[in-house]
């Protein structure tokens, strides 16, 4: 039987994560894109191509990839940002794709393909519906410093780098506060997954 893939996105310390595992909590499959550009970034085509691009300083001494190095360089600019995405984009589509397939045939309800750059990537084209995940940028600008143990300065950079609330509500096909207080996160969660799985089957 069909079942939807839902895509989950949002600019970073919205809460995305939370999101994804109260979906999980509720049955659905997770495809982690971050879990698989971590993955890609680790290949050594692709590890070749970040060096050339950054520099020797995101290698650490025993040949492996420095992800806070390549992170402070990567989103330093939007041309850095760029940079890294042209290089990991293709392999990360690649991947997810062959996941997505997998975790169709599993008993889930649903697949959430959770991804931060889902609109960047063109990763919303796997999926029948997407989701995003918006909170302040005064509580998103506290979650990435503690998330991260990173300054201030340095976590407006991040948020700088990165699309605003705007940019996802007008691509999305539905947003989820991420601001509520957890106690009623899955309650919410479960309410939207209902929703999104009736527009799905109810559909023409």
């Amino acid at each position: 039987m069909a079942k939807p893939i839902i895509g989950l996105t949002g600019p970073t310390g919205a809460g995305k994560s939370a999101v994804a595992a109260a979906f999980s909590r509720h049955g659905c499959a997770i495809v982690d894109a971050d879990q698989v550009a971590r993955k890609t970034a680790k290949e050594p085509h692709c590890l070749s191509m970040l060096k050339e691009a950054f520099g020797k300083t995101i290698i650490k001494v025993d040949g492996s990839l420095d992800r806070h190095a390549l992170a402070d360089l990567a989103f330093s600019s939007s041309e850095n940002t760029e940079r890294l995405n042209s290089i990991t984009h293709p392999a990360i589509l690649s991947e997810c794709k062959k996941q997505l397939s997998a975790a169709i045939s599993s008993d889930s309800v649903a697949v959430i393909l959770d991804a931060p750059l889902l609109f960047e990537c063109g990763a919303q084209k796997f999926c029948n519906a997407t989701v995003a995940v918006i909170t302040p940028d005064s509580s998103r600008l506290r979650r990435i410093m503690a998330r991260d143990g990173i300054t201030e300065a340095e976590a407006k950079e991040r948020m700088v780098s990165q699309h605003g609330n705007e940019y996802y509500l007008k691509l999305a096909d539905y947003s989820f506060d991420g601001s509520i207080e957890w106690s009623i996160l899955d309650d919410k969660a479960s309410e939207l997954l209902k929703r999104i799985l009736r527009d799905f089957y109810e559909r023409p």
